[in-house]
């Protein structure tokens, strides 16, 4: 049964894991907290407050991760995701031998929670420090005025390795995507974070292969770090310039697309039904900037009959798990 057939998470505060540098599926238990599904397959309200714990670490290369277990750092790290109303507690240790933070984007924190050196939110080798993430529904302001949800595909990551900007931190992969979902939202199947980091995707030196079956709802977490700006592009698959990548409707005036630009500390997400309308195949994802694709800046999105096979497709040595939502 996939992820949208269950009413419950099987894990208290289940996790997703990134496509990343290391290969991984599926759902690991007691870590990152992942939305809570109602009978209908989508995102409930739960105004939950959950406890994770983070480890930075140095991974080979010079490069450096997050991971929810010791030993276990990726790049991009955990995906975390919350539902507007939920409150998230993170524990951040630090195993390296330099200060470390957590800063994210897109969700309520006070200043102590900030993650960089300014305000001392940081993380001394060999020590912790708790992160508070709170989010929060759309409503009217006392003034009368509109206050937007917290709802939105973000990101989190070092602000204090190399510089007081965390330059350092982002270039060696310390960084991470965040989904806050609305009551409501559908969920996905399976979920891939892409990260556009200068002229690599997710640190690695070709883009990394993403696994679907037809008819699968994937989703696509995007996000762009660095000195570049980039243009992201799907063959064969299209989406809705809005909040979740999904028409509401036949009278949603936003454009739907399959290109879009993106620059850094940008990060936008979507989700599409994979081969809809063209069937299975090797679909290619890469930057749409020519100089950029040519080095490197291109993967597969390899979408597979239900018997397992691609059509007109060998062997490919650079895959790369998603987010399985399957509970399994």
């Amino acid at each position: 049964m996939g992820r949208r057939g269950f009413n419950r998470r099987l894990f208290a505060g289940g996790a997703v894991v990134a496509a990343g540098l290391t290969s991984m599926s599926g759902v690991l238990p007691g870590s990152a907290p992942e939305a809570v599904a109602d009978a209908s397959g989508t995102a409930e309200a739960t105004a939950e407050t959950r406890h994770i714990k983070l480890y930075a670490e140095k991974l080979a290369d010079g490069q450096m991760g997050y991971g929810l277990e010791k030993g276990k750092a990726s790049i991009p790290g955990p995906l975390l995701e919350m539902v507007e109303g939920d409150t998230l507690h993170i524990e951040l240790e630090n195993t390296t031998d330099v200060d470390v933070s957590l800063h994210p984007h897109g969700v309520d924190y006070e200043i102590g929670s900030d993650g960089t050196r300014h305000n001392n939110s940081h993380v001394e080798p060999g020590s912790s420090r708790t992160y508070t993430w709170r989010t929060h529904a759309p409503g009217r302001r006392k003034d009368g005025t509109w206050r937007a949800g917290s709802a939105g595909y973000w990101h989190y990551h070092d602000h204090v390795v190399g510089t007081d900007h965390g330059t350092g931190g982002l270039r060696k992969g310390l960084y991470g995507g965040l989904i806050v979902r609305r009551a409501g939202d559908v969920l996905p199947d399976r979920t891939y974070t892409i990260v556009f980091n200068d002229m690599t995707i997710n640190n690695l030196p070709k883009g990394p292969d993403l696994k679907a079956t037809v008819g699968d709802r994937v989703e696509i977490v995007m996000i762009t770090h660095g000195e570049y700006y980039h243009t992201f592009h799907m063959h064969g698959h299209r989406w809705a310039d809005n909040r979740t990548g999904i028409l509401t409707g036949p009278d949603d005036p936003s454009q739907v697309i399959d290109n879009k630009i993106t620059g850094p500390a940008d990060s936008f997400g979507f989700q599409v039904i994979a081969g809809e309308g063209v069937g299975a195949g090797a679909w290619m994802y890469h930057c749409h900037v020519q100089s950029h694709s040519d080095m490197g800046m291109a993967g597969m999105f390899l979408v597979a009959k239900p018997d397992g096979t691609i059509p007109g497709h060998g062997e490919h040595t650079a895959s790369a798990g998603g987010a399985d939502h399957a509970g399994h």
